[in-house]
């Protein structure tokens, strides 16, 4: 079957002019979309929908944001799914899980939404443990049975300000757990170490605060923009994301 398929490669190429190498580096790179805690993969609508538009291929994660591993495992069966490299995209704790499944061979470029980019050994926990003084306080409520939710009533001021009410108002009242074990995960070997990466910090964020963008960002050696949104930029500005990502996409990795 792989000597049938190698050969009808070469019968192409040679109909072409096209080599069975060159075709493949020209190969669009296939892009996976990784949501963040509190949320599903919905929310990624508009980004796909602009991408799709400019012919890549986009895949959605569905995270179960119970544990780390879980997450992990998840989005790399996305990963194995996908169409050749793959660019990884992870906006808020997407971000914990796309540096530790972005080790996988076939993740070519990490791509930051207003997300935490752990260390080797940190996790949500311990990045959130000591806020700079004023900075805002998300309205996460106690937990219930091991998983945690935002106060509905202050979801769309923390969280997504700058999505239309009726949205916002959708998005308090449909969130998903987001499990108390997921934030303790931490990451064994971080990909954006030996994998180039890009950063959109949102300026407006009151979820994680600018200047902790800022830094993680710079230490993971992210090419970065910064756009005026809220934690959910990501919907309110898909242009604007999408546009991150394409820029990743027509980058050489290096």
């Amino acid at each position: 079957m792989i000597q049938k398929l190698l050969a009808s490669a070469a019968l192409l190429a040679l109909a072409t002019g096209i080599s069975p190498a060159a075709a493949q580096s020209t190969q669009p790179e296939s892009i996976v979309l990784v949501h963040g805690g509190f949320v599903d993969g919905s929310g990624w609508e508009g980004v796909y929908n602009i991408l799709k538009k400019d012919g890549y291929q986009v895949t959605i994660v569905q995270n179960p944001t119970t544990t780390l591993a879980d997450d992990v495992a998840v989005t790399k069966r996305a990963i194995a799914e996908a169409n050749g490299k793959v660019i990884l995209v992870g906006h808020s704790y997407g971000g914990v899980v796309i540096t530790e499944a972005g080790n996988d061979p076939k993740v070519d470029k990490l791509v930051y939404i207003t997300a935490f980019a752990p260390d080797k050994g940190e996790s949500v926990s311990s990045l959130i443990a000591n806020p700079p003084p004023g900075a805002p306080v998300p309205p996460i409520l106690p937990p219930q049975d091991g998983f945690l939710h935002l106060d509905k009533a202050k979801f769309a001021a923390s969280f997504a300000a700058d999505v239309k009410p009726e949205l916002a108002s959708f998005m308090a009242n449909a969130q998903v757990p987001w499990g108390v074990a997921a934030l303790s995960g931490a990451v064994t070997e971080p990909a954006w170490k030996t994998k180039p990466s890009w950063y959109l910090v949102a300026t407006a964020d009151k979820m994680i605060p600018p200047d902790a963008q800022r830094a993680m960002a710079k230490r993971a050696g992210a090419s970065v923009v910064e756009q005026s949104g809220s934690h959910a930029v990501y919907v309110s500005q898909p242009k604007a994301v999408a546009e991150l990502i394409e820029k990743a996409a027509k980058a050489h990795a290096k």
